[in-house]
């Protein structure tokens, strides 16, 4: 019986230690959800971003290690439990990593932490090189992308978001996935003639 293995555990350490994940529910991010509702959450954005690397990578025909991507995806935000959101056009957003990688380094060592290596995941999806961790970051600037044209740019409206701003942000996708960027380019022009972006 499984179960019988969990006599082994800590549980008050685990629950504890559970209890500490579930504070990324508390950190909300500037995105809008359901085309403008209300603002996301960083743990709904990394379900999302989990269900989105399993949905692209069953397309991709790839060589690609689903499970090492899904974990990168669940681990993705761990780093802003301690560090909060950072916007993504923001001027602080160079040194957001510091303290979110401090973040996964204090999770990974905590007593009830049963999760191997689970600090030198949270840094492959961060630094790392694999493709699984390049498709990754495309899908992670995909997805706000995403709500962004749903809402009518209403977290662009809101902190006077540029066309160029974003094109900037998205550059590293044409590299990546071109027809991706070629989709997004036509996007933002869309939303530009529709005044949720500005041109300049």
């Amino acid at each position: 019986q499984i179960w019988r293995q969990a006599l082994q555990l800590n549980l008050d350490e685990m629950s504890d230690f559970l209890l500490k994940l579930d504070k990324l529910k508390s950190v909300n991010r500037r995105t809008y959800i359901n085309g403008g509702e209300r603002v996301e959450n960083s743990a709904e954005h990394s379900w999302h971003l989990a269900m989105a690397c399993w949905a692209f990578a069953s397309v991709l025909g790839e060589d690609l290690d689903l499970l090492k991507l899904l974990q990168m995806a669940l681990v993705h935000d761990l780093g802003k439990i301690d560090a909060g959101d950072t916007f993504l056009y923001g001027k602080n957003r160079g040194e957001a990593h510091l303290k979110e990688r401090e973040c996964a380094q204090r999770l990974s060592s905590y007593p009830g932490n049963t999760i191997p290596n689970l600090s030198n995941t949270w840094e492959e999806q961060e630094t790392g090189q694999s493709k699984e961790a390049r498709l990754l970051k495309v899908i992670d600037r995909l997805l706000p992308f995403l709500h962004n044209i749903t809402s009518d740019g209403r977290a662009w409206r809101d902190n006077n978001v540029s066309k160029e701003q974003v094109l900037k942000a998205h550059k590293f996708i044409e590299n990546e996935a071109p027809e991706i960027h070629a989709w997004v380019v036509k996007k933002l022009e869309d939303a530009v003639e529709k005044g949720w972006l500005k041109a300049a």
